[in-house]
């Protein structure tokens, strides 16, 4: 348990820092998740609009330290690569 004010304002900051990334890394993996579904169905053209705009909030979830880059570039590659091979 935090004792110095310093500690306790550290546990508040963590906090609000835990639920505002939480919220983040879920927006993150409904993105993913459209891209999954819009390949299961089969349709290119669907994950690739999916996939342009799951892009971006990949990135936006590197640059506020969410998700480490080569996990983010990792996976943008391996969906691309799986959007492509609809064709």
């Amino acid at each position: 348990m935090a004792n110095t004010p310093q500690s306790k304002k550290r546990a508040r900051q963590n906090e609000r820092r835990y639920e505002i990334n939480k919220a983040r890394r879920s927006r993150i993996r409904t993105f993913l998740r459209r891209v999954e579904e819009a390949i299961a169905s089969g349709d290119q053209a669907v994950a690739k609009e999916a996939l342009q705009s799951a892009q971006p909030e990949l990135m936006r979830g590197v640059s506020k330290g969410v998700m480490h880059k080569n996990t983010a570039a990792r996976k943008m590659s391996r969906l691309a690569s799986r959007v492509k091979a609809l064709a």
